[in-house]
């Protein structure tokens, strides 16, 4: 009996140690991490947010045909299958299709993950629009005094935008004390972006990186003298008539932006960004970005993968990709979260869900635009609206 006494209290005393250096160590996220295990599309619960305030709002029509057009038994499947929870589909700034699963609806809000790169590349360019930034060459130690010497002094704007920044950061989802996981569930994103270190000669290879965005929202922030969601909310949300308020997920209380990710709003506000960017930087016949920087976001940077492999399919923090001879650009989150824009067929769609499954050799982003373009880039032009 005083032998399993003095096993339970060597037990006990070993489980107090090893948590008193997971607190010291600055790893108390870990607990978070192990209870939820893996991101999910409501994790807004889980984080303190900062609203992003939508102003009037600015609504989108519906096309004479809403909703009149049937999904092809195979695309609904798939839909099905990979946890779809909202598909919309606008064609000549009018919505054609729009259809919602598992109890969401178009005000239900959900995070885009790293949707949220593409919007602060957004911001980004309305900084430099107002002068605040001075173009995409500025360096970064202009703005991060921490970052001055070595390889850091050579990192621009550009190199952050592009996925060329060559951080000390491995991009991995799957380790509980990876870096990537401990951004998402940590409380200081501040102190993790200060102590980045470029290892590589930015400007070079392609390394996708969620570290980058933490570094571009310290600038935005430092030269606007707002938070990220506030300069986000003011430049961009309310511009675009949103309907809804978003959310912006924080490290801690009062904190900053998970801006790598988190950003959660609904499909049809989400669409505004997709129309935004397919008119060229005008919404609603108000400029909000200039055409210049929406034009260079779709320009493949002038990159090569970790291969040496020459790589083309990303500009300033959107995706290009082309499926059937047709190109088409988009914000993509992990889980599915997808903003796409076909400007051949002046054409947004907004994809949300808790799946990304791979179908017939295709990604998923690739498979859903070719079902998109299939099932509705013919449609011909409607003038009216109801």
């Amino acid at each position: 009996m005083k032998l399993i006494k003095k096993i339970l209290l060597w037990i006990t005393g070993l489980i107090i140690i090893v948590n008193l250096i997971v607190v010291v160590s600055g790893n108390a996220y870990v607990y978070k991490a192990m209870i939820y295990q893996y991101a999910g599309i409501d994790d807004y619960n889980l984080f303190e947010n900062r609203v992003v305030k939508a102003g009037k709002h600015i609504p989108i029509p519906n096309a004479v045909c809403y909703n009149k057009i049937n999904l092809s038994d195979e695309f609904r499947k798939y839909l099905l299958e990979s946890g779809t929870i909202a598909l919309l589909v606008l064609k000549n700034d009018s919505v054609y299709y729009e259809e919602y699963w598992d109890g969401h609806d178009s005000s239900t809000i959900s995070n885009s993950f790293s949707v949220a790169k593409s919007i602060v590349s957004i911001l980004i360019g309305i900084a430099i629009d107002e002068g605040k930034i001075k173009s995409v060459d500025q360096k970064v130690s202009d703005f991060i005094p921490e970052y001055a010497g070595g390889l850091n002094e050579q990192l621009s704007i550009k190199h952050l935008l592009t996925m060329s920044a060559g951080f000390d950061w491995c991009e991995e989802y799957e380790s509980l004390f990876g870096q990537t996981t401990k951004a998402y569930y940590g409380r200081n994103l501040k102190k993790i972006l200060l102590q980045l270190k470029v290892i590589n000669t930015p400007g070079k290879t392609f390394v996708y990186q969620s570290s980058n965005q933490l570094v571009l929202a310290y600038i935005l922030e430092k030269v606007t003298g707002m938070k990220l969601s506030e300069y986000a909310s003011e430049k961009l949300w309310k511009p675009l008539g949103a309907k809804n308020d978003a959310l912006w997920s924080l490290d801690k209380k009062e904190g900053f932006e998970k801006a790598f990710c988190c950003f959660n709003s609904n499909a049809r506000d989400f669409s505004r960004i997709g129309l935004l960017y397919l008119h060229g930087g005008v919404y609603n016949g108000q400029r909000i970005i200039s055409e210049e920087y929406v034009e260079e976001s779709f320009e493949p940077a002038s990159l090569v993968d970790e291969n040496g492999n020459k790589f083309e399919h990303y500009g300033y923090s959107w995706w290009l990709s082309t499926i059937e001879n047709k190109t088409f650009y988009l914000a993509r989150g992990i889980l599915g979260q997808y903003i796409m824009i076909f400007p051949d067929e002046n054409m947004v769609s907004v994809r949300l869900g808790k799946e990304s499954p791979e179908k017939n050799g295709l990604s998923a982003c690739d498979y859903i635009a070719m079902h998109i373009l299939k099932e509705f880039g013919n449609i011909g032009y409607v003038s009216d609206n109801k």
